[in-house]
């Protein structure tokens, strides 16, 4: 065995443990046990598991990116005090009082990409399990022999199988031979899905939840480039992947799309727009403590009371019916 599977040895077996689990529920539930929609259900319920372990980390992430622009006027005097000094001694004293900043203030600028960091391995754990299991080939765990021929033989809709691609069915679609058409369907409506969850991920962040600084920083450019360039990854790196795989994709990303919704509307950053119109809403409701430990209320401007147009006096002696 390599290093790196090594590595992925123990969460292999986790993720095995995790979709073998799901599977015997569902099954026990009395949908079939070599049906492909019994796999798909195990497959997401894998995702909502680890997506949910990672709260913790997630919420954590938000926090240390709220001390990083605490401290970004800091690291920005550090910079500009050695602006165009190039020299050796220079750099080091600038590293040195960044670190040291950083120390005091508690914020660690690598602490944002830990998230991304964890699910990698988990990713690529899934992967190879999911790979092994389309081929028919039993896991370093739970997924024994009998459950990966179940796996590597499930299908969507009767002819569908959760290990071939887009890819595959497009070369032979070219080239002249049989394919498979439901397998193509599926792949790209799932790559469709994937792209516009990723780009709406990304622009409720660029559109809502960066303070005006951050705007006008070349932080920004960055995050306008990558709003349009990682929807175009899904959409290329998609069209090769199995559809088992997909299933976990595309759950993690509507997850991804929700959860960054939800921490916008009640975490947004400090500033943004998302900020103001949070301020806002608690305003209204009476619950916008003010700096002072005031209470700030925003009072509802009163409808207009609708006009009474003049009724004359035969209207009216009619309206009222005859005097008794």
């Amino acid at each position: 065995m390599d290093l790196i599977g090594t590595i992925l040895w123990p969460l292999k077996w986790v993720v095995e443990l995790l979709l073998v689990a799901f599977h015997w529920l569902f099954s026990s539930l009395g949908m079939g046990y070599n049906d492909g929609l019994t796999w798909v259900l195990s497959i997401v319920g894998l995702v909502l598991v680890v997506r949910a372990a990672l709260i913790p980390i997630f919420v954590r992430q938000i926090k240390s990116q709220r001390k990083m622009l605490e401290v970004a006027p800091q690291l920005k005097k550090i910079q500009d005090k050695y602006k165009g000094k190039k020299d050796q001694f220079s750099r080091e004293a600038m590293s040195r009082e960044t670190m040291a900043m950083y120390k005091k203030t508690g914020t660690n600028p690598l602490s944002s990409c830990l998230p991304l960091l964890l699910q990698m391995p988990i990713f690529f754990a899934l992967f190879s399990v999911l790979n092994d299991a389309q081929r028919s080939t039993r896991g370093v765990g739970p997924l024994n022999q009998s459950l990966a021929e179940s796996f590597g033989n499930a299908t969507l809709f009767g002819n569908a199988p959760l290990h071939d691609t887009f890819a595959s069915q497009w070369s032979l679609w070219t080239a002249g031979d049989p394919f498979n058409g439901t397998v193509m369907i599926i792949a790209a409506t799932m790559v469709v899905l994937m792209t516009a969850s990723q780009f709406i991920t990304q622009l409720q962040i660029v559109s809502k939840n960066m303070s005006p600084e951050t705007k006008a920083s070349p932080m920004f450019k960055q995050q306008r480039i990558m709003l349009y360039l990682l929807p175009l990854v899904f959409a290329f790196s998609g069209v090769a992947f199995p559809l088992g795989v997909m299933f976990y994709w595309l759950t993690s990303n509507f997850w991804t799309m929700i959860q960054q919704f939800l921490v916008i509307r009640n975490m947004p950053t400090p500033g943004s727009e998302a900020a103001k119109a949070r301020e806002e809403r608690l305003a209204r409701k009476g619950k916008l403590i003010a700096t002072d430990g005031d209470i700030i209320v925003v009072e509802e401007p009163a409808k207009p009371v609708q006009r009474q147009q003049p009724v004359g006096k035969a209207r009216a002696k009619k309206q009222n019916g005859p005097k008794k």
